[in-house]
C-alpha cells in the first residue's frame, strides 16, 4: 500500500526524467532552438512553402533573403522559437577560436567573383567575418581573403567561411625579414624588385598595401625584428641576417634598384660610376662599422678592410681574411740559369673614400688581388731574378726589399691601392748551390777555426816560455851564483894544480935522476947476470947436446906445471931412431890432450 501510495503521488518525476533525457529532442519537436554559450547555431532552411524568394539565385550557397539553404544570419548563444524540425536544421558551431601566436587565414565560399589577375579577395568590412550578411552585401568576394583573423574567439559562420591557423610571423633580433609578395601590381621591365610604399603597416594591411599600388614579387623595403599577422596568402617572409660591416672595414653598397645615378667621379676616374645614395649602382658614400637592415637580394654590400693587409705568396700559409688563400710561393729563374723560390709578404692600405672606386673598377677585393697584386709582385721579383745570378740575389736582399716597395707601391698608387710595404722572407736556392755555398762556409769556418787554435797555440807557447823563465829564475840566479863560485873554485884549483904540478915537476926531476940511476945499475946488473947465465947454458948445450938440452927444459917445464909425462894412450908411429924427436911428440900430444879436457 505504501509503494502504491508513494508512486501516485510522484508521478510528475518520471516526464521530467524523459525530458531530461531527451530535451534536444523534445525541444526540436516544439520548436525551440538552444544554443550553448561556446557556440552560434547556423540555420540551415530546409525548404519555403510560399513567396518570391523560395530559392537561391543561380551560383549562391548563402541565402540573404530567407531562401531555402544555408543562412546568412547566425543564431547567438540563448534559446530561440519557431524553428520547426520538418522546417529548420540547426547546426551548433563552437566558437572559432584563434590560439595566441597564431592568425586566422580565412576563405569564403560565396560572393563576387574575383576579379581579372586577382588572386586574394578585397578586404571589406563585416566585422572580421562575424557577418557573413555585412559580407555579402557589402561586395564581398568568394575565394582566399586579403584579410586575416587576429587571435581571439569569434561567431563566425562555418557555412560560408573556412578558417585556418597559420604561425604569426616572427623576426628575430638582429635579423631582418625579407618580403615576396603574391598579390600586386607586375613590375616593370628590368625591375627585380618592388618600390616601397607606404601605408601598409608592414605588410599587415594588405588591402592598404594594394590600394597603395604595392607591386607583385620581391619587396625592396624589409621588415625588422618583432612578430606581425602578415597573411600568408598574401607575401612569404625569409629571416635574414643584417648586413654587418666588421670594425676597420668599410661597406661599399652596391645597390641594384632605384633611379638610374648620375656619376659624381669626374672624368678623372674611367674605370666605373658612382652613384648617390638611393640610387642604382655602386654609392659613393660607404657604410661606416655597424648592421644595417638591407635587403641582400635588392642590395649588396662589399667589406673592404681600411687597416693594413698583409698577403702572403707562400704555399700553405694565409690569414684570416683567406684573400691569399689561392697565392703561392713565387719561382723565379736567376741569369745564371737556376731557379729558386721564395717567399713575399706584402702590406697594403685601401683609404676609406677610396674604397668604392676600388669595388667600382674590381667588383671586390678578392679581384684586386688576382688581377693587380699577384701579377704585379710575382712579374716584379721574377724581372728581378733575371738581372742577377742567385749568390748575387742572396747577398743583395736587402737592396731588392727596398727596390721592391718602392716599385711596387709606385705601381699599385694607380690602382687606389697603398703599398704599405714589401717583404721577401723564406729564400730557398738550388740544392746543388746551397751545397757549395755551404761547403765553401764551412771551409771557411774551418780556416778560421785553425787559425784562431793556432794563435791560441802560440799564445800558449809563449805563456808556457813566460812560466818556465819564471819557474827557472831562482835557478838561473842558483846557477849563475854556481857558475861565479866554479870560475873562483877553478882559479883556485889552477892555482892548486900550478903548484902542484911545479911540485911533481920537480919530484919528477928528482924520480927521473933516481930512475936513471936506479936504470942504469939494474941493467949493468942484469947485464952480468945474462952474461954469466949465458956462459952456464952454452956449457950446458956443449956437455948433453942441443936438441937433449930442449927435452931437459920442457920436461922441466912441465914438471913446474904439474902435466903428466906419459900419456894414457900411446899411438905406435913409424919407428925411428930419433929418441928426443918421439918424446916431443908424446909430451906434445899429452898437452893437447889435456888442454882439450873440460876442466872437472
Amino acid at each position: 500500500m505504501t509503494s502504491l501510495f508513494d508512486l501516485a503521488t510522484f508521478w510528475w518525476v518520471i516526464p521530467i526524467a524523459i525530458f531530461l533525457i531527451f530535451y534536444r529532442w523534445t525541444f526540436r519537436l516544439l520548436g525551440i532552438a538552444s544554443i550553448p554559450e561556446d557556440s552560434i547555431g547556423i540555420i540551415n532552411k530546409k525548404f519555403v512553402l510560399w513567396g518570391s524568394h523560395r530559392s537561391l539565385p543561380d551560383g549562391k550557397i548563402i541565402a540573404l533573403k530567407g531562401e531555402a539553404g544555408f543562412q546568412a544570419d547566425t543564431l547567438a548563444p540563448g534559446l530561440y522559437f519557431g524553428y520547426w524540425p520538418w522546417q529548420y536544421n540547426i547546426l551548433r558551431q563552437k566558437f572559432t577560436a584563434i590560439n595566441e601566436g597564431y592568425i586566422g587565414v580565412v576563405e569564403a565560399r560565396d560572393g563576387n567573383p574575383l576579379a581579372n589577375g586577382r588572386v586574394l579577395a578585397k578586404q571589406v568590412e563585416c566585422d572580421a567575418f562575424q557577418s557573413a550578411r555585412a559580407f555579402l552585401e557589402n561586395g564581398g568576394e568568394r575565394g582566399p581573403q586579403i584579410k586575416v583573423i587576429p587571435p581571439g574567439s569569434f561567431r563566425i559562420n562555418t557555412a560560408l567561411f573556412s578558417v585556418v591557423m597559420e604561425k604569426v610571423t616572427e623576426i628575430e633580433d638582429n635579423m631582418v625579414g625579407i618580403v615576396t609578395t603574391k598579390e600586386g601590381r607586375p613590375l616593370a621591365t628590368g625591375d627585380i624588385a618592388g618600390k616601397e610604399v607606404p601605408g601598409h603597416n608592414m605588410f599587415q594591411d594588405g588591402q592598404a598595401f594594394l590600394d597603395a599600388g604595392g607591386f607583385k614579387g620581391l619587396q625592396e623595403q624589409v621588415i625588422l625584428a618583432g612578430r606581425y599577422f602578415i597573411n600568408p596568402r598574401l607575401a612569404t617572409v625569409e629571416s635574414r641576417e643584417m648586413t654587418s660591416v666588421p670594425i676597420a672595414s668599410a661597406g661599399v653598397v652596391i645597390a641594384y634598384v632605384g633611379m638610374p645615378g648620375v656619376d659624381t667621379t669626374g672624368d678623372t676616374f674611367k674605370h666605373g660610376n658612382l652613384v648617390g645614395k638611393g640610387q642604382k649602382g655602386v654609392w659613393a658614400d660607404p657604410l661606416d662599422p655597424g648592421k644595417y637592415p638591407i635587403n641582400p637580394y635588392t642590395h649588396k654590400v662589399e667589406c673592404v678592410p681600411t687597416a693594413n693587409v698583409v698577403l702572403n705568396w707562400a704555399t700553405g700559409k694565409s690569414e684570416a681574411h683567406n684573400l691569399d688563400k689561392n697565392l703561392s710561393t713565387i719561382t723565379v729563374r736567376s741569369s745564371d740559369g737556376f731557379t729558386f723560390n721564395l717567399d713575399v709578404s706584402q702590406i697594403i692600405h685601401i683609404p676609406r673614400n677610396d674604397a668604392p672606386k676600388v669595388i667600382a673598377r674590381f667588383g671586390n677585393i678578392a679581384n684586386l688581388v688576382t688581377q693587380v697584386l699577384e701579377p704585379t709582385i710575382g712579374n716584379y721579383f721574377r724581372n728581378a731574378a733575371q738581372g742577377s745570378d742567385v749568390i748575387d740575389f742572396l747577398r743583395g736582399r736587402k737592396e731588392r726589399q727596398e727596390d721592391a716597395k718602392t716599385r711596387i707601391s709606385t705601381a699599385l698608387t694607380e690602382y687606389n691601392v697603398v703599398a704599405v710595404d714589401t717583404l721577401i722572407g723564406d729564400i730557398t736556392p738550388p740544392e746543388a748551390l746551397m751545397k757549395t755555398l755551404t761547403d765553401r762556409k764551412i771551409a771557411e769556418q774551418e780556416k778560421t777555426t785553425f787559425e784562431t787554435q793556432r794563435m791560441a797555440q802560440e799564445t800558449r807557447k809563449s805563456l808556457e816560455q813566460a812560466k818556465a823563465q819564471a819557474d827557472t829564475q831562482a835557478g838561473v840566479v842558483a846557477a849563475e851564483r854556481s857558475v861565479e863560485i866554479s870560475e873562483f873554485n877553478a882559479k883556485a884549483v889552477v892555482k892548486k894544480a900550478a903548484g902542484e904540478a911545479e911540485s911533481k915537476t920537480i919530484n919528477a926531476k928528482a924520480d927521473a935522476e933516481v930512475l936513471t940511476v936506479v936504470g942504469n945499475a939494474t941493467a949493468e946488473r942484469t947485464t952480468a947476470v945474462g952474461t954469466a947465465e949465458a956462459s952456464v947454458i952454452k956449457l950446458k948445450t956443449e956437455a948433453v947436446g942441443q936438441n937433449n938440452y930442449a927435452v931437459i927444459e920442457v920436461g922441466r917445464a912441465l914438471a913446474e906445471a904439474k902435466t903428466a909425462l906419459v900419456p894414457q894412450i900411446v899411438a905406435g908411429g913409424a919407428g925411428g931412431s930419433d929418441g928426443g924427436n918421439s918424446l916431443v911428440n908424446i909430451l906434445l900430444a899429452g898437452l893437447i890432450r889435456d888442454g882439450m879436457k873440460k876442466p872437472e
